[in-house]
């Protein structure tokens, strides 16, 4: 018995601490995350632009059907992670659209990370006030 598999392409997106699992395969455009309607989980429409940003470049908003587990991090963080695991995806289904992609920034990882808080500072930058009596 041969098993047929799907043409189903997986690429991982992080940004700050959200990491997002993208699953893509040839479809009519639906995209779910963690089980759930993409609308239900991001609810905010900047939210939204940023993660169908790599499919609107390409014009393949409705060739793909996209499912993603995303992990960690807030709201934000999770749609950019998403954009990035998207687009890193379009590029193993179809290398052309790599120079598109490239040129507006969406294969670069955002690498900035929250600082970690200090001893004897109230975060990592922020001093207590000081008094001179």
């Amino acid at each position: 018995m041969v098993k047929i598999k799907e043409d189903k392409k997986n690429a991982v997106g992080r940004r700050k601490t959200a990491v997002a699992r993208v699953w893509v395969k040839p479809g009519s455009g639906i995209i779910t995350v963690n089980g759930r309607k993409f609308e239900d989980y991001f609810p905010l429409a900047t939210l939204q632009i940023i993660v169908r940003q790599p499919l609107t470049l390409t014009n393949t908003t409705s060739n793909f059907d996209i499912q993603m587990n995303i992990r960690g991090g807030g709201i934000s963080g999770q749609a950019e992670a998403a954009r990035l695991g998207i687009a890193r995806a379009l590029c193993q289904v179809e290398p052309e659209h790599r120079a598109v992609l490239k040129q507006a920034g969406l294969l670069t990882r955002d690498s900035r990370m929250v600082e970690r808080k200090k001893p004897g500072r109230k975060k990592a930058r922020k001093r207590f006030q000081f008094s001179k009596r």
